[in-house]
């Protein structure tokens, strides 16, 4: 059975940092498309950052641009998210996605993705 799931998220001051952590099982996560996604009270699903499949090229939203990294472990079938320099805006439940689609480019669109975890709280809070 195909699955990712997050972990990593907590409370941190404005200025810090967290990193998140999306574990795929049932596949090989490195030949597919990664994505995170983000959703606050009140507000749309957000596409934050992405991994293409294979070649690994990396894609951001302009809000985390400078602020967040994302990376690729192949030998822990997982994909991090590095994020520095948060702000209390970055408060969301963040969601990593895979899309079903063999060595393709990644998107933002959360649509494009097939198979979605439970989400990871993330508070940016002084």
């Amino acid at each position: 059975q195909l699955q990712v799931v997050e972990s990593g998220g907590g409370l941190v001051q404005p200025g810090g940092s967290l990193r998140l952590s999306c574990a795929a099982s049932g596949f090989t996560l490195d030949r597919y498309p990664i994505g995170w996604f983000r959703q606050a009270p009140g507000k749309e699903r957000e596409g934050v950052s992405c991994l293409s499949g294979s070649l690994g090229t990396p894609n951001f939203a302009d809000s985390v641009k400078g602020r967040f990294t994302i990376s690729r472990d192949n030998a822990k079938n997982t994909v991090y998210l590095q994020m520095n320099s948060l702000k209390p805006e970055d408060t969301a439940i963040h969601y990593c996605a895979a899309r079903r689609r063999l060595f393709s480019v990644c998107t933002l669109r959360g649509t494009d993705y097939d198979y979605w975890g439970q989400g990871t709280q993330v508070t940016v809070s002084s």
